[in-house]
């Protein structure tokens, strides 16, 4: 089980066997996991350098690709924030964490090709939704999952924006089967 954006404060009744953690706000990560769980993946280096994860356990592998966050003065965190990359099946499953700004071909050449990206559309606390639309059409993924908004006011606005690009589909159900 693996289990994204770990706080402790919420998830399974039991401990997962992977978690990741991003370090933008506080609901985003724990300094104190349970120690239950096999790999605490953090988003960031608490040297500053840039995280660097490639797990594998049973079949899955998760992998990161670090960015930057934007500090609340404005001023840009290096390498504050990681895209946690799962692969597992021959599916690739990409979790923008708490992305701040675009992404650099570096960057899209690290991630290589994903199949289900999981989009952060809140347009304040992450990236504006317009510059997040570029960053889901520069990714090309066939299949992307909003999440990380606060309102269905915050989800329509975003869905409005994606149905200029892209076929929306809204579900009954909270969950898919890939």
């Amino acid at each position: 089980t693996a289990v994204t954006d770990y706080s402790g404060e919420l998830g399974p009744a039991f401990p997962p066997d992977v978690v990741t953690m991003n370090r933008a706000h506080p609901s985003h990560y724990t300094d104190h996991p349970a120690t239950a769980i096999r790999f605490v993946l953090r988003g960031w280096d608490p040297s500053g350098a840039p995280a660097r994860h490639d797990v594998k356990y049973r079949d899955l592998r998760i992998r990161n690709v670090a960015t930057n966050l934007r500090n609340y003065d404005g001023s840009t965190l290096l390498n504050g924030n990681s895209i946690f990359v799962f692969e597992a099946a021959d599916l690739c499953i990409a979790h923008l964490g708490h992305l701040h700004h675009l992404l650099t071909p570096a960057h899209l050449a690290e991630l290589g090709p994903v199949d289900v990206l999981l989009v952060p559309v809140d347009g304040a606390y992450t990236l504006d939704q317009f510059d997040m639309l570029e960053v889901m059409a520069s990714i090309k993924a066939p299949l992307m999952i909003p999440m990380h908004y606060f309102s269905a006011g915050t989800l329509g606005a975003f869905l409005a924006k994606a149905r200029a690009h892209y076929a929306v589909r809204v579900s009954e159900s909270s969950s898919v089967l890939l």
